[in-house]
């Protein structure tokens, strides 16, 4: 997987998953350079979902 392409727009992506996932929290969604697969891991927890599913979310 490349370096995932959302510094740039984390603010939509945040806003478009706390839409469609009510139950996500801000530390759910927190989000720090570099640290990706942390942020994966957290959303893979709550979502119930595999890593791609996730990344498919990010995008």
């Amino acid at each position: 997987m490349d370096t995932l392409q959302i510094k740039g727009t984390w603010n939509d992506i945040k806003g478009r998953l706390k839409q469609q996932y009510a139950d996500l929290t801000d530390d759910d969604l927190l989000y720090e350079e570099g640290q990706e697969d942390r942020l994966i891991g957290n959303l893979q927890k709550k979502l119930g979902k595999t890593r791609e599913e996730v990344i498919d979310l990010l995008r």
